[in-house]
Formats: structure tokens, C-alpha cells, sequence
């Protein structure tokens, strides 16, 4: 299930990111972030109901961080708000990737943690306090590209 969520979060990372730039409007980004929110949330959901031990919950736990943030940010898309709120809880979500990271065990996903936690942490800083930041749309392609998209067609393939 990881493969699939990584998959279609670097998808709307590097979809997000484009947007960002200017060259798609947020309302049309809206559907999609709506769809990997909704998958994130339905991954992690049979994540929970399977898990036999507090790692499975924290595992889901994880994996909510992103359902969430995709879940919140259609909204924030679709009804043009300013995103204040999202940003401040991008702080919690930064905050929580650390925890995520310190637990892991394989050095690939202690590096992925700690990339999303300064993804998010930029996405505090630019919606939470209005702080504008030039590079974080290539900054998001980049981090859609490298950290969810190939690792989640490695996952996909075998090859991880």
C-alpha cells in the first residue's frame, strides 16, 4: 500500500508545485488533491483496521499527515481561503515528520522524513506567516520526484 500512496503523492507534489508557479490555477488543482487525499485517507484507514501493535498505528499515523494536509489544502483551493490554518498545522506536521524520522529504521526513510518535515516547514513559513519563498515550487516538484514518485514505483516494482 506505501507504493500506491507514494506514487500518487509525488504526483500531486510535483502537480502542487507547478501550481505554485503559477501555471495551474488553484481551483483546478483542487479535484486532485481532493483524490490523493481521499486515497491517503483510505490506504491509511485499512492501514489502521490491520494494525495488531502500536508501530501499525503509528505507521497509519504517519501516512494521516499526508491524507490530511491534501484533504485541507483542496478545501483551501477550491474556496480560495488563505491557507493560515493549513499552514500552522504544516508546523504540526513538520514538527510530528521529526518523530517519524528518529523512529525509523532504514536511512532511505529517515532521509524521506526529514525532506517532508522541511516541505512542510517551508509551507508554514510561506502560508502561516505570508513569508514568500522563490524556490519552493521547484523545491516541491523536486521533493515529489525524489522522495514519493520513484521510491513509490520502486515499492511498486519490487526494485525498493
Amino acid at each position: 500500500m506505501l507504493g500506491i500512496a507514494l506514487f500518487f503523492i509525488g504526483a500531486v507534489l510535483i502537480v502542487n508545485g507547478v501550481g505554485l508557479s503559477g501555471r495551474i490555477d488553484a481551483r483546478d488543482s483542487a479535484p486532485f488533491n481532493l483524490l490523493v487525499g481521499l486515497l491517503a485517507l483510505f490506504l491509511n484507514a485499512m492501514g489502521m483496521l490491520r494494525a495488531d501493535s502500536d508501530a501499525g498505528y503509528f505507521a497509519a499515523a504517519g501516512g494521516l499527515l499526508f491524507a490530511f494536509t491534501y484533504l485541507y489544502l483542496a478545501v483551501v483551493q477550491w474556496w480560495a481561503l488563505k491557507g493560515v490554518g493549513l499552514g500552522w498545522y504544516c508546523l504540526f506536521v513538520a514538527l510530528s515528520a521529526l518523530a517519524f524520522a528518529a523512529a525509523a529504521a532504514d536511512v532511505r526513510v529517515i532521509a524521506m522524513w526529514l525532506v517532508w518535515s522541511s516541505l512542510w516547514f517551508f509551507f508554514f513559513l510561506a502560508l502561516g506567516l505570508g513569508w514568500q519563498l522563490r524556490f519552493l515550487p521547484a523545491y516541491m516538484v523536486l521533493v515529489g520526484i525524489g522522495t514519493c514518485w520513484i521510491p513509490g514505483l520502486m515499492l511498486l516494482m519490487g526494485k525498493w
